[in-house]
């Protein structure tokens, strides 16, 4: 068995929970107070190669001091001999976009909570000059009491230049201002809006509003905003998505008079929250003086043999305290921000299966010590598709498979998953009906 245990500084790390370009963001416990953290580690060889280190310092110390409920929070930066680690707050709820799947589309009044808590948080970033650039249901997060949260918010934001306006196209295509798509330069508020626009369209009809295969035609329907609200929008809702998704930015509606909405306004409670908290920039200061010499010890103890162990704390925060029945339910899925199986076979059985079925699927693979990350197209061929398998050992001869999405849309991984589990039916392991918790606690103890 490959047992690992790895620490950095006072956190105990655990298994991998999202891939992005330039981070990976691992689950981890804070061993002092037993608190459950989500941390974000990026390699400096990275930073320095992009020349990004005075951005990175300049987001990460505006992250830091931008607090709100409905975003985030950032607890404090590390830095090892080759990495820096982000610690920020651990949010229980999953994805709002995993909500959107299960159910398709989301009642008005639930869409508009939603909405209001996002305006919210969009306007106290945009007052602090911080602005996101990729918004979408992706990066808006729940936490355990159905609240929203914006994850990586000002991460993505470059400098401004000289003329006060942005000048890097990023950002999801479907969820894009149409001046951002130009090379004029755009105001970072006004694009922000528009994506919000954007999210709560889907919101309230399950679908998107552009949602094109084809690039050119989809960029051409954003510029023009060709779209149409569904019949069971409210007139009010109907008119404000039209103010907000204006593709003049010098014409869309800003957040105020989003605010004044009577639409909005229904039912709007603007959160009082106090902002005097003392924050210390310590730390990011210390992680970015000197990028090379300042760090914090980063211990790890590994025996080859196996996957790897999944510690107990992890097992606890999977199965959302000791309801074990939500780490063997698929249907339960749609609550995290990954999926996962279970199975009997050994990991080897299981790795060999994973790669045939996703051979037969066209995707290409690649895989070292029990993880594969799985590559194809997106189906609307604007980018990369790729999945991530991990497997983890729970028990003897009980194994959980980690799946999570590493590039792609959200809804097109939700599709390929299901797909992709009908196909492996044969090694996934489903407790028989009327185990109770205490069956299940017995079959995985050593």
């Amino acid at each position: 068995m490959k047992k690992k245990s790895r620490n950095v500084g006072k956190y105990e790390v655990g298994r991998t929970i999202g891939e992005g370009t330039f981070a990976k963001v691992k689950f981890a416990r804070n061993c002092e107070t037993g608190e459950s953290v989500a941390m974000k580690v990026l390699a400096k060889s990275t930073i320095l190669k992009h020349r990004m280190v005075d951005q990175i310092k300049r987001e990460i110390s505006i992250m830091k001091i931008v607090r709100h409920p409905n975003i985030v929070r950032l607890l404090e930066v590390l830095a090892g001999r080759t990495k820096i680690f982000i610690i920020l707050e651990f949010v229980t709820g999953g994805e709002l976009f995993d909500k959107i799947v299960h159910q398709g589309k989301l009642p008005e009044n639930e869409s508009r909570k939603y909405f209001q808590q996002l305006i919210d948080a969009v306007a106290h970033c945009h007052s602090k000059g911080v602005y996101h650039r990729d918004l979408k249901p992706e990066n808006l997060l729940l936490d355990a009491y159905g609240n929203l949260k914006v994850s990586d918010f000002g991460l993505s934001a470059l400098p401004l230049q000289g003329d006060g306006l942005l000048h890097t196209t990023c950002g999801t295509p479907n969820y894009i201002a149409p001046e951002v798509l130009g090379d004029q330069g755009y105001d970072g508020s006004a694009a922000d809006i528009w994506s919000c626009g954007v999210i709560l369209f889907v919101l309230m009809a399950g679908y998107l509003p552009f949602d094109e295969t084809n690039l050119s035609t989809l960029y051409r329907k954003i510029n023009d905003a060709d779209f149409s609200c569904p019949f069971w929008f409210s007139p009010e809702a109907n008119k404000l998505i039209h103010k907000i998704l204006d593709p003049n930015p010098k014409t869309r509606i800003r957040i105020d008079g989003i605010r004044k909405d009577p639409w909005f306004k229904k039912n709007y409670a603007p959160l009082t929250y106090r902002e005097d908290e003392e924050v210390s920039l310590d730390d990011v200061r210390a992680v970015f003086e000197d990028i090379e010499d300042q760090y914090v010890a980063e211990r790890s103890e590994i025996k080859d043999g196996g996957p790897l162990l999944m510690n107990a704390f992890e097992m606890i925060t999977l199965s959302q305290g000791l309801n074990l029945s939500a780490l063997f339910d698929r249907r339960q899925d749609y609550v995290n921000r990954q999926t996962r199986f279970v199975s009997r076979k050994p990991a080897h059985v299981i790795i060999s299966n994973v790669e045939a079925v996703a051979e037969s699927m066209g995707l290409k693979v690649h895989t070292r010590n029990y993880k594969t990350r799985l590559e194809g197209i997106s189906a609307n061929r604007t980018g990369q598709f790729a999945v991530v398998l991990e497997v983890y050992e729970v028990a003897p001869s009980l194994f959980m498979v980690d799946v999570r999405k590493a590039a792609g849309d959200t809804l097109e991984y939700h599709k390929f998953y299901k797909n992709f589990c009908a196909k492996l039916e044969e090694i996934i392991w489903k407790p028989k009906e009327g185990m109770g918790h205490s069956n299940l606690l017995k079959t995985m103890t050593y």
